[in-house]
This record gives C-alpha cells, structure tokens and sequence, in this order.
C-alpha cells in the first residue's frame, strides 16, 4: 500500500474485506489447508485468558478467534470489534447457529476503539495487523483498553528467517494465495492484495520492538511454520 494516504487506505481495505466476505471463511480453510485454526490455537494458549475473564478480539472478521477462545473456555466473554460490516453480519450469523450467549460484536476503527480504559483481561488479533493504517497507534489503542497484567496476542504472516523456506513460501504466498483465492474467494485483486500487505510490514523481531515501544511489557513472539507465521505478545504494565 505504499503511496496510499492512511484514509484511504482505510476505505479500500474495508471494501475489500466486504467484497470477500461471503467466501472469506471457506478460502482461508482451503488456502492454509485447515492449519489457520491450528495456529489460532496457539495464539489462544498463549494469550491465557483467566476464567471468566472479558477478552476483545480485534479485527475480528467472522469470528474465528472469537468462537475459538469460547471454545476454549466457554465462561468467557468474548467481544469482537471490526470496521467491515458485512464481516460482522457472518460473523452475527454464525454467532447464532450456535449457543455461544457471550459473544458481542461491535462495528468499530481498533485505532479509536468505543471502550473506555482497563476494560479487558486480554486481546488479540488474527492476520491483521498488517492491514491496520498505523501499527503503532492502534497498539496503543489495544494497549489503553487492557487492564493491568492483561495479554495481547496477534497471530500474523511474517518474513521467514530462512532464505530457503522463505523462497518457497514466497512461491506459495505471492504466486497460489492470488490464484486459488480469487477462485474460491472472488476476488483476484484483495487476493493479491493480502500477500503484498506483508511486503512493508515489520519482519518479526522489529514487530517485536514496535510492541516495547507502543508500552507493552515482555514483549516477544513464537514462529510456527518455520517462522512464516509467528503469534507476537506483550503485557499491559502494572500500575
């Protein structure tokens, strides 16, 4: 997205997402070959929210991160805040095939979200970080609504380590996601779109540095897929 002023960008990312939506949950499956819920998993173990706890998924697109986490404690209560409507209705409409009474969805910028501080015992965010406008501010925002001692964890494609790996993921990422994606997904463009968001995002350690400078503590990261996806984490300070 390099050249494109920060409120336009916002618009054509929303666009895009509503474009892909009634298609967006079967694509990904196809496209991770079922792993993308594996790697939430993770994320999930890592984020460790306590029992009974208020946990906001950012970005949350149709929810998969949400109904993940109740899946793993159904006590939680989950909120889901994103800009995309139509994202939101799937995941609404998700929300109420099944008996998942505590999750909330919310339409709403994660730069400038409607909470009001130390409102959440933890967050997190799935493969979307990268898209966001400014990745500082919108830590910021995530950090300001964390209680105190309460987790972020964002699950995220990355640059892998290994030239090697990074070679044939690269193959895979820039050249089969924007072909089988505009197939299944509808959209070549936003297909193309997703793997470029990653051209100029941080590589893992300095996303890891973006997280210390935004406030979090113990900020780190754990790499899956030989370091192709990577969850990142960081803690809200005492007070």
């Amino acid at each position: 997205m390099r050249g494109r002023a920060d409120g336009e960008k916002g618009t054509f990312v929303r666009e895009m997402f509503a474009r892909i939506a009634p298609r967006y949950d079967l694509a990904n499956r196809l496209l991770t070959m079922g792993l993308d819920e594996r790697w939430r998993r993770n994320a999930i173990r890592l984020l460790a929210p306590p029992h009974g706890g208020r946990v906001l998924d950012c970005c949350c697109g149709t929810g998969d991160l949400v109904f993940g986490l109740l899946r793993s404690d159904p006590t939680l209560d989950v909120t889901g805040i994103d800009f995309c409507r139509p994202m939101l209705d799937r995941a609404e409409r998700r929300s109420a095939r099944g008996t998942r009474s505590l999750a909330h969805f919310v339409e709403g910028d994660v730069m400038a979200m409607p909470f009001a501080e130390n409102e959440f015992d933890g967050a997190t965010m799935g493969f979307s970080l990268r898209n966001v406008v400014d990745v500082g501010a919108t830590l910021r925002e995530i950090l300001r609504v964390l209680k105190p001692g309460a987790r972020f964890v964002s699950l995220d494609v990355t640059k892998a380590p290994n030239r090697a790996y990074k070679r044939l993921f690269d193959l895979y990422f820039y050249g089969f996601v924007p072909l089988l994606g505009g197939i299944v997904g509808g959209s070549r463009s936003a297909y193309t779109y997703l793997p470029n968001s990653l051209t100029h995002h941080p590589n893992a350690p300095e996303l890891r540095e973006r997280f210390a400078r935004a406030g979090f503590r113990n900020a780190g990261y754990a790499p899956l897929m030989g370091g192709a996806i990577a969850v990142h984490y960081g803690t809200k300070p005492q007070a």
